[in-house]
């Protein structure tokens, strides 16, 4: 159940996102759009019922019953609009991808070109990750406490991570033209800062297998580090 902040961050986003959408100074084409594969509006603050609604509605419209014969036969492939309706369900349905597609849409940055970092994260974080592969080598019901205490101070981070998003989204939303982009490049930098939380949450899972899944893959860097 969603909390009090998190329920008047979503109501308060249903009015600012109403109004037109901003490209930040960029002439890329714009990503794989999921909202509108999936006829959703461009925010962030869908639930999940919000995401399986539109997702059921679609499948139903896409089957054979519903489309006729006739239009079956014009679609280069059905394989292909099941695989689009299914990859855009999974992408809105994680906050951390519906974010980072939500700015790609809006013209913020992506990951890609801006791997900037929040001023004295990523010090912290590799201090973090020092305890966190401490416990990790800990043997028998030891390093299962360990990893269940890491595990909810990754999730509470991820909580905050979500609800700093939501409030940043409004802010874009609702700023001048002059100051968009330089949110923008403040909600790149969160939603980088994300990424670590969300690859310690899965180096934390029993199943993690580091052979599919190396964390230290030359992620974001710090402002002082990407000049």
């Amino acid at each position: 159940m969603a909390s009090h902040s998190e329920s008047l961050c979503r109501e308060r986003t249903r009015t600012s996102y109403n109004r037109s959408m901003f490209r930040a100074g960029t002439n890329s084409p714009p990503p794989h759009d999921a909202f509108a594969v999936l006829g959703l509006p461009r925010r962030f603050d869908l639930s999940p019922g919000d995401v399986q609604r539109a997702y059921l509605g679609k499948v139903l419209q896409a089957h054979p019953d519903a489309i006729g014969a006739e239009m079956l036969e014009d679609l280069d492939d059905a394989s292909s609009l099941a695989a689009d309706l299914n990859r855009a369900k999974a992408t809105l349905e994680s906050d951390e991808a519906r974010a980072n597609l939500l700015l790609g849409l809006l013209g913020g940055p992506a990951k890609e070109a801006d791997k900037s970092l929040p001023d004295g994260f990523l010090m912290e974080i590799m201090e973090i990750r020092e305890q966190v592969d401490a416990a990790l080598a800990a043997k028998g019901p030891e390093q299962a406490a360990e990893r269940a205490k890491w595990k909810q101070w990754a999730q509470s981070h991820r909580a905050e991570y979500t609800k700093a998003t939501c409030e940043m989204f409004q802010r874009l939303q609702a700023a001048t033209d002059t100051g968009r982009n330089a949110i923008a490049r403040d909600l790149r930098r969160l939603l980088n800062a994300w990424r670590y939380i969300e690859r310690m949450l899965e180096q934390l899972d029993e199943t993690y297998d580091p052979a599919k899944a190396d964390w230290k893959d030359g992620g974001p860097q710090t402002r002082s580090e990407s000049r």
